[in-house]
């Protein structure tokens, strides 16, 4: 057995080197290729050294360090394209993508290429017992297959229908769950979106399991999954799926029954009191579920950066203004702190507001954050306000709001209210973060597309990703 795949994500090799240069910290990991599993499994360093790359891999600019991000926030209706650069999402941001696009290939490339490495490893620590301590082992297992399970969500976002629109009766993804290291194994059919959702949370469940309460240090709780981070996550896939009971279920494990909500085990996660401390280094607060550290000898790549998207310094894209815009809403207003703090109103680049969330200059090496507490307060907001107390619904949405505007109040709301109002504070706390379209498919919702100008239903094959052409040409089971 190899450790890695010279088959990265299911496309040929020809396909995943025309790629650009933005995937060079993916495609260093060739030399692993040389790697026997009786040299990368012998030392206890070397099997924590192939659980560092399973993290290095997913963390890829084409993937969650970057792109992956930033194209679900461009699809929306909050962001407005300065630059016209193809480089940059251009065309995902008119909604004119198609399958032989190669940065949308990058997603399926990497992200196959990392659930590969992940399926590979897992092979590789059961196939060489003793090396390290059996509890040792049970944490590494469990922190791969979050990362496989994170994978595979973010993939079956971009690539199938909604579980929402058919109960997830549609054609999913290949579930490719055995270490490749040929193409002998290419043909495999998509399963659906719902066998897709059951392998995610089986991963989470048993990682849950497996993953240590905690670990030593602030930057290890905030970098590398443990119990609470697999817990959380459980939160988003259970509410991509509408089962709001078990969101609430999940949620509970790690939220107190009432304000000041806060974490009741093993990492005591909270909201910060000043939201812009999150963005900051070290990027390491309680509120900070699961990071992607980034530093400047393992920085995005060119063009894949957050910061180069939406910070001062660049702004490819800036903020809408209009009304269809989040920065123009009511529950948005100029005293917020995320306005104040995490918004600039002109540039010398453009002369509109712009995002600094991301406020680092190039290499732009700030943290990718992809699970915070207060993502978790408003899953569990949504849920309650659906099956649950609308009582504890308005209390988490007011716990997240209050902390950046501390006088605003919300009100007397009707359910539909409720549930609209936490839409509305999922676009303000998470602006830049990658989440708008996610958040509108998972609901069934139409994409409001303001670079296509248009309102685009779940109906328009514009509404998901197609399966990238290379995957269509090397997977002759793959369909439609």
């Amino acid at each position: 057995m190899k450790l890695f795949t010279t088959k990265i994500g299911m496309l040929a090799i020809t396909v995943a080197l025309s790629l650009s240069s933005c995937n060079k910290e993916f495609l260093n990991a060739v030399p692993e290729l040389d790697l026997s599993d009786a040299t990368v499994f012998n030392t206890p360093a070397r099997v924590l050294s192939q659980v560092n790359g399973l993290y290095g891999s997913a963390k890829s600019g084409s993937l969650f360090g970057g792109r992956y991000l930033i194209y679900n926030d461009i699809r929306g209706e909050d962001w407005v394209n300065r630059t016209t650069n193809s480089v940059t999402g251009y065309s995902t941001y008119q909604g004119n993508q198609d399958p032989s696009d190669s940065y949308l290939a990058g997603f399926w490339n990497v992200g196959y290429g990392t659930i590969n490495r992940v399926n590979l490893f897992l092979e590789g620590l059961a196939a060489n017992p003793n090396v390290v301590p059996a509890t040792t082992a049970a944490n590494y297992r469990g922190e791969a297959k979050f990362i496989r399970a994170l994978t595979y969500f973010s993939l079956v976002q971009y690539f199938a229908k909604p579980y929402v629109l058919d109960k997830g009766a549609s054609p999913g993804l290949p579930l490719r769950l055995k270490g490749e290291t040929s193409s002998a194994n290419n043909a495999l059919a998509r399963s659906s979106v719902a066998q897709v959702y059951d392998q995610i949370l089986k991963d989470l469940n048993e990682a849950e399991t497996e993953l240590p309460d905690s670990y030593s240090s602030a930057l290890l709780n905030t970098t590398r999954a443990h119990k609470n981070t697999a817990i959380a996550l459980k939160t988003r896939v259970l509410l991509a799926k509408n089962d709001f009971a078990g969101v609430i279920t999940e949620a509970n494990k790690i939220v107190s029954a009432a304000a000041p909500f806060k974490g009741t085990a093993r990492v005591a996660h909270a909201l910060q009191a000043d939201v812009s401390a999150v963005f900051k280094a070290p990027y390491t607060t309680s509120e900070s579920i699961f990071s992607f550290p980034m530093d400047a000898t393992n920085a995005p790549g060119t063009q894949n950066q957050l910061g180069y998207y939406f910070n001062a310094g660049n702004v490819e894209y800036y903020l809408n203004t209009g009304a269809t815009g989040v920065y123009s809403q009511a529950q948005f207003r100029a005293t917020d702190d995320r306005k104040t703090k995490l918004t600039v109103a002109k540039t010398a680049v453009a002369n509109f507001p712009s995002s600094t969330k991301f406020s680092g200059v190039s290499p732009y090496i700030d943290y990718v954050p992809n699970i915070r507490y207060a993502e978790v307060l408003l899953n569990l907001a949504e849920a309650e306000a659906e099956a649950g107390s609308q009582t504890r619904a308005l209390a988490l949405l007011t716990a997240v709001h209050q902390r950046s505007d501390a006088t605003y109040d919300f009100g007397t709301l009707d359910k539909a209210g409720l549930i609209k109002a936490i839409l509305m504070e999922r676009r303000i706390e998470f602006l830049a973060e990658g989440f708008r379209a996610n958040d509108v498919l998972r609901r069934g919702d139409p994409l409001n597309s303001y670079g296509a100008g248009a309102v685009i239903q779940s109906s328009d094959p514009r509404y998901i990703y197609g399966i990238p052409l290379g995957e269509i040409q090397t997977n002759p089971a793959i369909g439609k």
